[in-house]
């Protein structure tokens, strides 16, 4: 089938590799200061364990962002996700990188972004995702869009959405009903 007429839901069922942006995606997009410099970003535990689920059935995540963050890093690492991008203010190169690094084309990847600076990727990958709240021109080219808005739900929203697509929701909901 031809790549342009896919449902989003055929295009979510593709994923391999779910790649996030941070702020205004995983994060509220609100930057909060002190005199050190960045001091705090809130992340939603529902975004996070969507993440993981996506790796219990083999779906991989990435993050590719405009800033540098200590506290990125240190989300990445306790939800296990490798692919690590920050400071990237060319994000199509980041995204060269990652195929390369995981042998996928664009079309086994969805991002989801909020802004302008995520167009680029959007537009490359087979699946194309953002929250609510995002950028109008970001929602325009978006092949999904959440209920939710950046860090309060449109991540697991989005997981939510591939796990389904892939068949893999149920069992995963089954599984975890038997675990008391």
């Amino acid at each position: 089938m031809n790549a342009s007429v896919l449902t989003s839901t055929q295009r979510a069922a593709r994923v391999k590799l779910m790649i996030f942006d941070v702020d205004g995606v995983l994060t509220d997009g609100r930057l909060y200061y002190g005199d050190q410099g960045e001091v705090l970003k809130t992340f939603n535990t529902l975004d996070g364990y969507g993440i993981k689920l996506l790796a219990e059935v083999g779906i991989a995540s990435a993050i590719i962002t405009g800033r540098q963050s200590g506290i990125v890093a240190a989300r990445a690492r306790e939800l296990g996700i490798a692919h690590l991008y920050q400071g990237v203010h060319d994000k199509t190169t980041a995204l060269a990188d990652l195929l390369t690094t995981t042998g996928l084309d664009a079309g086994a990847c969805g991002y989801m972004g909020d802004d302008w600076p995520d167009l680029p990727v959007m537009l490359k990958v087979g699946f194309a995702a953002a929250p609510a709240g995002a950028h109008p021109e970001v929602i325009a080219r978006a092949h999904w869009v959440a209920e939710a808005h950046g860090g309060q739900g449109a991540v697991r929203e989005v997981c939510d959405t591939v796990l389904r697509a892939g068949h893999h929701y149920d069992a995963l909901l089954a599984a975890a009903c038997q675990d008391n």
